[in-house]
C-alpha cells in the first residue's frame, strides 16, 4: 500500500536552495541586451540567452513590496531566471494595471493606476537584484471601457476585443498608446525606463490573438460566435480595398468574411495580419525598445499557422504554448486525464511546429496541470526537449495567480469561488508554486536549460511546410525528440539541415516503441512507459518505474549511465544534478528529488473525474527505490531534507566497489535528498 508524506509548500522558501550555482549571473542585465544573432537568442557580450521560468498571472504580477522580496527569493532558490508578467491588463483580477481594487468604476483604460505601478516596479527591482529576467506582455485580456471609443466594446469582455483587435484602427491607436505608456514608463526603483532597462529580455504584441481566433467551427454542443456588424463590415470593406489593390474576383458584399473556406478571404486577412504586426513592431521599435519581439503566440487555431510563419521578416522570433490535459472541465468536476508523455510519440508537437530555420523559439506557455496524476513527469521531459532543441527557454502557466498564498494548503482550490472571470479551469488548477510534482522539480529543469546539462541535438531536421491554413505536423512530432527541427518557408534555404521532410512525412526509426536523441541523452520508452536523461551533471528516470523494476514488463532497465534505479513503486521521477562544476562521479555536492503522485489529503477521483478536492496539507507518495550510484568517492552521505528544509534523517548508504547504494522510502522519506561529502 502507497505510503504517502505530508509536503507544505511556504511562500518565502523551498526547502533546498541552489541559487548559489548561478551566482555570478546576478544582476539581471548584467550582460547587456538580449539581442537574435545567428538564430539564437545571445546577450550583448555574447553570452548565450538561455530561461526557465515561470508566467505570474494578473494580481500576481503586483505583490506588496514585502512579499516581492519573499516571492523573487523563492524563484531564484529553484534556479528560476524568468517571469513572464502575464495578464497584467486582465480585468478580471483583484489588482490590474488599470486598477489597483476593485469598487470605482472605471470609465477608460487609457491610464495606469500609480498604486498598481508602485508594486510592478518594486517587484521587478527584487527580480533583477536576484537574476531573473522578464518577459513583458502587451495585450491580453483588455476589458475596453466607454471612453476608450471602442465599438460595441460591452459585447466582448476579457477577450481583448479578439479578432477585431487585429484590424480595426480604433483598437489598434489603442494598444500603441498602451505599449508608449509602458515601455517609456520609468521604474523609481531601477531608475531606468523599461524600454531602457535590460532586465527586460522578451516581448510580445498580442497574446493568443489573430484574425481567425474565435470564428472557427465551435466545439461540439457549443453555438456559433455571434459577431458585431460593425466590425463585420469595416472588415468587408477592408476585404474590398484588398481585393481591388490586388486584383482579385471576390464580391465583399456577400461572401462569408468569416469562413476558413474562402482562400481570398483568407489570404486578405493574412495581409491584415501582417499589416497589424508591422505597425506594432514598427512602433514600439520607434520608442527605442532593443530587446527582441513576436507578434503573436498562437498556432492552435485554424489560422494558427498562418498566425506563427507570417512573423518571418516581421518579429524577432517565434512563440508558441502547449497543454498537455483535458479542457472539458466543469466548476465542480474535474477530467484528470491520467495519460504518461512517455507513453506518447508526439507529446506536442505544434511546439516543434513553431521553429523557423534561421530564428530563435520560446515557449511563454506549457502545463501538465493538476490533477493528473503523472504531471511530475511535465517538468523533466519539456526542460530536456527545451535544451535538446536549443529553445530559447521556457514559462510555466502559471506559478500563481494571486499574492496571497500563506493562506493557500492544498492544491487545486485557491480561490474562494468555483470560477475565475467565468472560467471554471482557471481556478486553481494552473498555480504550480505548491505543487511537489511540478514545481518540486524546477531545481533539475532550470539546470538542464540553463547549464545546457542536456545539449543540443547534433543534427537539424528541415521540414517543408506547404503556404496553407493548416497542413499535418506528423514530420514534427516525429523528429522532435531525436534532432532539433525547424520549418522550411516556401522559397527557404535548405543549407544546414542533415535531413528534409514534408510535413506529412515521418522520420523512420528502427524500433517504433524506443526514441533516442541523436546526442543519446534523453531517450524515451513508449512501450513500458518510462524514460531516461542521461547526462554528466543531471541524470533522470521517470515513468512507470515499479513495474519495470518488478519485471511486470518484459524490458527492464531503468539505468543511465552510472546510475541504476530499482522501484518499488509504480510511478515516480527520481532526478539527481550536481551542484557544482563537476560531473557526478566525482561531485561532492548533489540534489537527489524523488517524487511521483502527489494529491490533497482525502482527495477523492471518480475514474477520470476528481469529484473532491479534499484538503491540506498536501501529500506526496514517498517514493521506494534502491539507487546505486557509481562514484569516485567514499565520503558521501545521503541526508533527507523535509518540506521546511531541516535534515530529517541520514538515509543508510554503502560503498562497493566504486558504487554507493542507498534506498529512498524505508527510513526518512522525503522528497528532497542532498548527497554531499562530509
Amino acid at each position: 500500500m502507497a505510503k504517502y508524506i505530508k509536503t507544505p509548500a511556504y511562500v518565502d522558501r523551498m526547502p533546498v536552495d541552489i541559487s548559489f550555482v548561478f551566482e555570478d549571473e546576478k544582476p539581471a542585465g548584467k550582460h547587456g541586451f538580449l539581442t537574435v544573432r545567428d538564430g539564437e537568442f545571445r546577450f550583448e557580450d555574447g553570452a548565450p540567452g538561455r530561461f526557465w521560468g515561470v508566467c505570474m498571472n494578473g494580481t500576481a504580477c503586483f505583490p506588496s513590496h514585502e512579499y516581492a522580496e519573499k516571492v523573487a527569493d523563492r524563484l531564484a532558490q529553484t534556479g528560476i531566471n524568468i517571469v513572464r508578467l502575464h495578464q497584467l491588463d486582465g480585468e478580471y483580477h483583484a489588482t490590474n494595471i488599470f486598477q489597483f481594487r476593485k469598487g470605482k468604476q472605471l470609465d477608460n483604460t487609457r491610464s495606469f493606476d500609480p498604486q498598481s505601478m508602485d508594486r510592478l516596479d518594486y517587484f521587478i527591482k527584487c527580480l533583477k537584484e536576484r537574476g531573473i529576467y522578464c518577459y513583458l506582455d502587451m495585450m491580453v485580456f483588455r476589458t475596453f471601457k466607454p471612453g476608450d471609443g471602442v465599438v460595441d466594446a460591452e459585447k466582448f469582455p476579457l477577450l481583448a476585443g479578439r479578432p477585431y483587435s487585429v484590424f480595426d484602427p480604433v483598437m489598434i491607436e489603442l494598444q500603441k498608446e498602451y505599449a508608449t505608456n509602458l515601455w517609456t514608463h520609468h521604474n523609481p526603483y531601477t531608475e531606468l525606463d523599461y524600454k531602457d532597462d535590460p532586465v527586460f529580455v522578451l516581448s510580445e504584441i498580442v497574446n493568443e490573438t489573430d484574425i481567425w481566433h474565435r470564428n472557427y467551427k465551435p466545439s461540439k454542443g457549443q453555438p456559433k460566435p455571434e459577431h458585431s456588424p460593425y466590425y463585420e463590415n469595416e472588415l468587408r470593406e477592408l476585404l474590398r480595398e484588398w481585393a481591388k489593390e490586388n486584383g482579385e474576383d471576390v464580391d465583399a458584399d456577400t461572401v462569408d468574411v468569416w469562413s476558413l473556406d474562402e482562400d481570398a478571404v483568407n489570404r486578405c486577412k493574412l495581409e491584415l495580419e501582417r499589416r497589424f504586426h508591422r505597425t506594432m513592431y514598427d512602433h514600439i521599435r520607434s520608442l527605442g525598445v532593443k530587446i527582441p519581439i513576436t507578434g503573436c503566440n498562437w498556432i492552435n487555431s485554424p489560422g494558427g499557422s498562418y498566425n506563427i510563419y507570417e512573423e518571418a521578416g516581421i518579429a524577432d522570433y517565434t512563440d508558441n504554448h502547449a497543454y498537455y490535459y483535458d479542457w472539458a472541465w466543469g466548476e465542480t468536476e474535474k477530467f484528470g486525464l491520467n495519460v504518461l508523455v512517455n507513453g506518447v510519440e508526439a507529446p506536442r508537437p505544434a511546439l516543434p511546429k513553431t521553429r523557423i530555420k534561421g530564428m530563435p523559439m520560446f515557449v511563454s506557455e506549457w502545463a501538465m496541470p493538476f490533477p493528473n496524476s503523472y504531471r511530475a513527469e511535465g517538468p523533466v521531459y519539456f526542460a530536456a526537449l527545451c535544451a535538446l532543441q536549443g529553445w530559447g527557454g521556457m514559462t510555466i502557466h502559471t506559478y500563481a495567480y494571486g499574492t496571497m498564498l500563506e493562506h493557500v494548503d492544498m492544491l487545486g482550490k485557491e480561490y474562494s469561488s468555483a470560477t475565475l472571470g467565468g472560467v471554471p479551469y482557471r481556478e486553481g488548477i494552473f498555480s504550480c508554486w505548491n505543487d511537489p510534482a511540478v514545481y518540486g522539480l524546477f531545481y533539475h529543469s532550470a539546470l538542464m536549460v540553463r547549464r545546457a546539462d542536456v545539449a543540443q541535438a547534433k543534427k537539424l531536421v528541415g521540414v517543408r511546410v506547404p503556404p496553407a491554413i493548416v497542413f499535418p505536423g506528423a514530420a514534427f512530432g516525429s523528429a522532435a525528440d531525436c534532432h532539433r527541427v525547424a520549418a522550411l518557408l516556401d522559397g527557404m534555404s535548405e543549407d544546414g539541415c542533415d535531413i528534409v521532410l514534408d510535413a506529412k512525412e515521418k522520420l523512420p526509426r528502427e524500433d517504433p516503441n524506443r526514441i533516442v536523441s541523436d546526442n543519446g541523452q534523453i531517450w524515451r520508452d513508449l512501450k513500458n512507459k518510462f524514460s531516461g536523461i542521461d547526462t554528466e551533471r543531471t541524470k533522470i528516470v521517470y515513468g512507470r518505474l515499479g513495474k519495470v523494476s518488478q519485471g511486470v514488463t518484459p524490458q527492464a532497465g531503468t539505468e543511465v549511465t552510472g546510475m541504476k534505479v530499482e522501484s518499488r513503486t509504480d510511478f515516480a521521477v527520481i532526478a539527481l544534478s550536481s551542484l557544482n562544476d563537476t560531473p557526478i562521479c566525482k561531485s561532492g555536492n548533489m540534489l537527489l528529488t524523488a517524487v511521483g503522485r502527489t494529491r490533497n489529503t482525502d482527495m477523492q477521483f471518480d475514474g477520470e473525474r476528481l469529484v473532491d478536492y479534499g484538503h491540506g496539507p498536501i501529500e506526496a507518495e514517498a517514493v521506494c527505490a534502491t539507487i546505486t550510484l557509481e562514484t569516485e568517492r567514499t565520503d558521501l552521505r545521503v541526508w533527507g531534507i523535509n518540506a521546511e528544509g531541516y535534515y530529517c534523517g541520514r538515509v543508510p548508504a554503502k560503498f562497493e566497489d566504486g558504487k554507493m547504494i542507498f534506498t529512498l522510502g524505508d527510513q526518512f522519506p522525503c522528497v528532497y535528498y542532498l548527497v554531499n561529502a562530509e
